[in-house]
């Protein structure tokens, strides 16, 4: 709920001082500066917990540039926390950048023509070839070897200067950020969090490490994680082989990958079919190989697939890898960390099997050998008819471009549910995780499905090891024996007060450098963690744990993580697992979701695709309010269109904040600015701050269940009514240009309005920012980002027990009178000479309580005649006076 003050207004303010020309171009960057410079958006260090409100503010990847869908998501998570702010809570609004990781490896080395090898020596003051390549790619063949160390100084200096940019960009769009609270994941506190973490996870057994097979991408040469898979349509062909039985028969297997036969373990079927029950506990011999393979039954083999019956190789595929674990199979891999097949021939393989693999696929990629095996088949007769062709699926990194291998490596896991584990309590760790996601609140709550959609559906444990450079060393060493092998199994782990570290350069506990490589000595771990291990601790990191105990405890639990639907099973998900395995709870209470940004085809925007717009220009061309009202007139984790027609929408209604608050406020010329609701007199008056009231509470209670853009449909309608009618309807008796106006008329009038402007900036600023806080410097102090929140009590008791539905009534009536001069197509400072108005019963009596700012605001000079009972408002008789 707000928690917004009652403290009313004061009553009387100095005259307004308004521009003579108001003007949106130029307001982002005044303002910008007068909030750094007054402090607007700094957090309360001295708060209490209980009234504060912190965010875990998504950490962009800092490696190009900003695209739209972050000014969707970003702007809509701003208005959360200015509203926040404006109930009296201090918010804790940090900014991170992500740093580390792939898409900055690819950028450096594209940017600076280079590529790592950690075997080179470093190079002091290295000039790298290149210095930007106007967006062109540079060949790998191209690219200058230079060592680990140089290149990650390259990838921080690149990461820093986008960085730059980034909060440039922010800036303009008016994040509330308090921009001292900034860190970067590859920064030394969040090394520090990342390792410190992993270590803890080790010691209570909840990291492992295993040799075992895993997906594998043979582009970026790294392992890739559950929650990195992408699923794509995959061109190939069915190729059906004959395996042969000692009787002289065949069995015949159908295949997409016959690349794979030299590392054929088993056939399996299902233990219910009966063409292969026969077969069960005997053994086939492959084709072109002839090796000895038995032929095993499995519950979720399919019967009615293919032939029925499936080779299992290691590996094809993950089904491969479940069977080989369920039924205890042979381990024959034959495919390389480079995609190719492994160029010593396999030592199960003799004959002229041997010869076979020698000659024609030793080295290659597995497009090739697969072509080589089927001509080798068909020239056999064991390739039976021409290949299919088919559309399969298969697994991709969601960076790659090529399917995804299954290659046996040694790599570190965190447990995450995946496979059977029981947690502190007694109680496995996946139920304990799925409790988890029920504490959360989901905003909109249907997203908590695809959270536990995710947690049900994992089979593997968090592979949190890469194969890569710039990231988070795994804090490890391992000891060599006496003939120099690695003793993975016993990890020499740092004392947590010397983190961060890196072991490929700092020496391990208990051992000189010199002992480095060396038989009896150590080696150091050569891979990095996941940027998915340290992204999921950004909660404590920006909280300050380890570093900053005060903070923590004013911050952390966090109130709200926003992020985007489509990383619920990476940011989300793995921020829960580390913080029930550290804290034994959740990092945050509440989760806001957001849609992605769809193109003109109903795309998803995204870099990799080509269709992004960068925002800058968008921002310059339709100012920073207008595209903030179109990320804010959006819903939380609905896929929203890409439109400028919104964006433009949203620039008028800005450039009528600023030009109506004008207008309302300086009705009095040099007269004080009256803000005293007991000057409100008239019905009208006294309707429209009942009305306004209304929306104040529907506002209100819209934000607390962070809903932005019901409050801003309410507020923005009512703001669009009150001018169109209720301003126009009362701007004569505000003016008093005759001065006849009965007393108490035009102070009742003016109150009013400036109550209305008043409050209206207040509900629009977080939206808004700019052009409200523009109107607030013409006739208050600070700004209004630092004000309260409005309530409707004053409204309420100013208003009385005036009927809110008076102005809609006046407005009808209005709009009627108006419409007859549009139709003859004259001014609307065209005099009536009379008029008559017929209006439904349930008007009238509205419609004559303001009968005479109806006679000013529509120039009717002689009578004006209310007639009630008709089924619309509309005018029944006429006359104009004629034209000067």
């Amino acid at each position: 709920m707000s928690t917004a003050s009652a403290t009313p207004p004061p009553a009387r303010l100095p005259a307004p001082v308004a521009p003579d020309k108001v003007r949106t171009d130029g307001l982002e960057e005044r303002h910008d500066a007068r909030w750094s410079e007054l402090g607007t958006y700094h957090f309360d260090r001295t708060a209490e917990r209980a009234n504060v409100f912190s965010i875990d503010t998504p950490p962009p990847t800092a490696s190009g540039s900003l695209h739209v869908g972050h000014v969707f998501s970003y702007t809509q998570t701003d208005v959360l926390a200015r509203y926040q702010r404006m109930t009296g809570r201090s918010v804790f609004y940090p900014m991170g950048w992500d740093d580390n990781g792939l898409p900055t490896e690819r950028r450096v080395q594209n940017y600076y023509g280079v590529r790592c090898d950690p075997s080179l020596p470093y190079v002091e003051d290295f000039v790298p070839p290149h210095e930007g390549t106007d967006g062109k790619s540079i060949k790998a063949a191209d690219q200058v070897p230079v060592s680990r160390k140089n290149f990650v100084e390259l990838c921080l200096r690149l990461a820093s200067q986008d960085e730059e940019a980034f909060e440039q960009v922010f800036r303009r769009l008016g994040l509330s950020v308090d921009w001292r609270q900034t860190y970067q994941t590859i920064g030394a506190d969040a090394q520090r969090a990342s390792q410190t973490a992993f270590l803890r996870n080790l010691a209570r057994g909840e990291a492992y490490q295993s040799e075992a097979p895993g997906l594998w991408d043979v582009t970026f040469q790294t392992a890739v994680a559950q929650a990195e898979l992408e699923a794509r349509d995959y061109p190939g062909h069915y190729h059906k082989l004959a395996f042969h039985t000692d009787e002289g028969a065949d069995v015949v297997i159908e295949t997409t990958r016959p690349e794979l036969l030299p590392a054929c373990v088993a056939l399996v079927a299902h233990p219910d079919d009966e063409r292969y029950r026969f077969l069960f506990g005997r053994t086939v011999r492959t084709p072109l190989f002839d090796v000895e393979v038995p032929v095993l039954a499995h519950p979720t083999a399919e019967a009615d697939k293919g032939t029925g019956i499936a080779m299992v190789c290691t590996f094809g595929d993950l089904t491969d890898v479940i069977w080989w674990r369920e039924l205890d199979l042979a381990t024959r891999a034959v495919v390389g960390r480079d995609g190719r097949l492994l160029r010593a021939t396999p030592e199960w393989l003799s004959g002229s099997g041997a010869e076979l693999y020698a000659e024609q696929l030793a080295g290659k990629t597995t497009f090739s050998a697969r072509e080589a095996v089927a001509t080798a088949a068909k020239e056999s007769g064991e390739l039976l008819g021409d290949p299919t062709p088919t559309q399969r699926k298969a697994n991709f990194y969601e960076r790659g471009d090529k399917p995804l291998e299954i290659v046996t490596s040694r790599q570190w896991y965190i447990r995450n549910g995946g496979r059977a584990h029981e947690d502190t309590n007694g109680v496995d760790l996946r139920t304990n995780l799925l409790d988890r996601g029920r504490e959360l609140s989901f905003h909109p709550g249907f997203m908590h499905s695809r959270y536990e959609n995710w947690v049900d559906g994992l089979n593997s444990d968090w592979l949190v090891s890469r194969q890569r450079f710039f990231g988070v060393p795994i804090p490890l060493w391992y000891p060599l024996d006496d003939h120099g092998d690695v003793r993975h199994e016993s990890p020499i782990v740092p004392d947590e007060a010397s983190l961060p570290v890196d072991p490929t350069s700092d020496t391990a506990p208990g051992y000189e450098e010199s002992q480095r490589g060396v038989p009896g000595g150590f080696v150091g771990e050569p891979d990095i963690l996941d940027t998915w291990a340290t992204s999921s601790l950004t909660p404590q990191i920006a909280a300050g744990w380890l570093r900053d105990q005060d903070l923590f405890e004013r911050v952390y639990p966090m109130d709200l993580r926003p992020q985007g639907h489509d990383i619920i099973r990476t940011w989300l998900f793995s921020s829960v697992v580390r913080a029930h395995l550290e804290f034994g709870g959740l990092p945050w209470t509440d989760a806001a979701i957001s849609g992605w940004i769809l193109d003109p085809d109903r795309k998803k925007m995204s870099k990799s695709k080509g269709n992004v717009v960068t925002p800058m220009g968008l921002l310059e061309e339709h100012g920073s309010d207008a595209v903030r009202y179109w990320a804010t007139s959006a819903k939380l984790g609905v896929d929203t269109a890409f439109e400028v027609s919104q964006m433009k929408i949203g620039r008028r209604l800005a450039i009528k904040v600023l030009n109506a608050s004008k207008f309302a406020l300086t009705m009095g010329g040099d007269a004080d600015l009256e803000l005293d609701p007991a000057l409100v007199t008239h019905d009208v008056d006294q309707a429209m701050l009942a009305g306004l009231a209304d929306v104040v509470a529907a506002a209100t209670t819209a934000l607390d269940a962070y809903d932005y853009a019901k409050a801003l449909e309410h507020t923005e309608s009512s703001f669009w009514t009150f001018c169109d009618d209720y301003l126009e309807l009362v701007k004569e008796r505000a003016y008093d240009r005759e001065g006849t106006a009965e007393p108490g008329a035009k102070e009742s009038a003016r109150a009013a309005l400036a109550l209305a402007v008043d409050t209206y900036v207040r509900l629009l600023a977080p939206f808004l920012p700019f052009a409200t806080d523009e109107v607030w410097t013409w006739y208050r102090d600070g700004s209004v980002h630092g004000a309260d929140w409005p309530t409707g009590d004053a409204l309420r008791a100013a208003a009385g027990d005036a009927d809110a539905g008076l102005v809609a009534a006046a407005g009808r009536a209005l709009a009627a009178l108006r419409k007859v001069k549009s139709e003859a197509k004259v001014s609307q400072k065209v005099p009536f000479a009379a008029v008559t108005l017929a209006v439904p019963t349930a008007d009238a009596d509205f419609v004559r309580s303001v009968a005479g700012d109806l006679r000013d605001a529509a120039k009717v000079r002689g009578e004006l005649t209310i007639t009630d009972g008709a089924d619309t408002t509309a005018v029944t008789d006429h006359s104009l006076e004629p034209a000067a």
